[in-house]
């Protein structure tokens, strides 16, 4: 009866990558991401919020803090009026947006195959 080596159950990385200024600030990472794609999908803050389940001064406080640790908008504000106020991401808003999903396609990706050279084959192969 042939016998096989047991084989160890499928492994995964998981990595999280985030933006810090010079204090060890967040400036932006994956949350906030979660924020700029919600206010673009609702044109609010409000209603990202709702979307999120987060308070409106919770979502506002941490789009502030970015725009702050940037020092540019990310978010461009319409007040008020008939047709009610607004929120649409700026130029940066967006670029910010864009960059770092590219950011994190390539850091997973790149994760993904490192952990399978260096990790995974090596406990496959008992090569440690």
């Amino acid at each position: 009866m042939a016998t096989t080596k047991p084989g160890f159950k499928k492994l995964a990385i998981k990595s999280k990558i985030w933006i810090e200024d010079e204090n060890g600030e967040v400036v932006f990472g994956s949350g906030r991401l979660r924020i700029l794609n919600a206010v673009a999908d609702h044109g609010s803050i409000l209603g990202a919020a709702k979307e999120l389940n987060m308070s409106y001064r919770a979502v506002w406080g941490k789009i502030k803090a970015t725009e702050e640790r940037l020092g540019q908008p990310l978010v461009a504000r319409r007040e008020g009026g008939a047709r009610g106020g607004g929120s649409e991401l700026t130029p940066l808003g967006k670029a910010l947006v864009e960059r770092f999903r590219q950011l994190q396609t390539l850091t997973e990706t790149s994760a993904d195959s490192l952990f399978q050279d260096i990790f995974v084959e090596k406990l496959n192969h008992r090569t440690f």
